[in-house]
């Protein structure tokens, strides 16, 4: 059996990727985004919230030799279920202006995301037709990339995004960033675990406010992740937001400005 135009051989030495596509309203394109994944020998496509069947005739139609990686997408509720277990995440961005983190073209961006180990899940997300992903979604990520293009209208059909950027993941060969190796984040899910933690200590000893929380903590989002910590890092830190919260609890944490120094 002659092999499929379409497919191309495996790459070796290069983290797993997943795309991710938050909340797509169109079964045409996540069909075509499915069939890209079978062009770029993408093995893991994963659907954020979706607003179509994403295995209804019309997306069948358009993945043609994709069907397969259609048929195992694996559906998420939110962003985060989706990254959990992903170390390296770069999200799409076309705003141009007013982002969360610092916007990179295409191959620094997806340089960063293949320089890991070659057995860590790596992401790369893309955000709904009509708007995009929110900051809070964009934080989620390491970095962000925006595509290139020759007019102020950077806004371009999923499909195409995808096309593009998995043409330039492709062109990488897997081969990692010179240099140096960089620090490795931890997963998503642990980042999620220790932000959710530290919200509830700075809400419980009054740092934070429920009607000013969630701004203040997209500041704290931001600047953890501009730290890229490890694991190691995170759970340190856990363990300390943890234990904080417990002596907050117990009482035995002295007020600032209360009682002598400490002993």
């Amino acid at each position: 059996m002659t092999q499929s135009p379409e497919a191309s051989a495996p790459r070796q030495g290069i983290s797993p990727l997943a795309v991710v596509l938050v909340e797509p309203a169109g079964p045409l394109n996540v069909g075509s985004v499915a069939r890209l994944c079978a062009n770029f020998d993408v093995q893991e496509l994963r659907l954020v919230a979706p607003r179509c069947d994403p295995l209804g005739e019309e997306a069948r139609r358009m993945a043609v030799h994709g069907v397969a990686h259609l048929e195992r997408a694996r559906v998420f509720p939110h962003l985060a279920a989706a990254l959990a277990d992903c170390h390296r995440v770069v999200a799409t961005s076309g705003r141009g202006e007013g982002e969360p983190l610092p916007l990179l073209g295409a191959i620094p961006a997806l340089t960063w995301l293949a320089d890991g180990p070659p057995d860590q899940i790596v992401a790369l997300v893309f955000g709904r037709e009509d708007r995009g992903l929110s900051n809070d979604e964009l934080l989620q990520a390491g970095c962000l990339l925006q595509l290139d293009t020759a007019t102020p209208y950077r806004s371009l059909n999923l499909s195409h995004a995808v096309a593009l950027a998995l043409q330039a993941w492709r062109g990488l060969g897997g081969t990692p960033a010179a240099g140096q190796p960089s620090r490795e984040p931890c997963r998503r899910g642990e980042l999620e675990d220790l932000l959710s933690d530290a919200e509830a200590l700075l809400l419980a000893v009054g740092f934070l406010y429920p009607h000013t929380a969630r701004a203040r903590m997209a500041k704290l989002r931001a600047l953890l992740q501009r730290a890229t910590p490890s694991s190691e890092d995170t759970a340190l830190l856990r363990g300390m937001v943890r234990q904080l919260r417990w002596a907050s609890q117990q009482g035995a944490i002295r007020p600032a400005g209360k009682g002598g120094p400490d002993p």
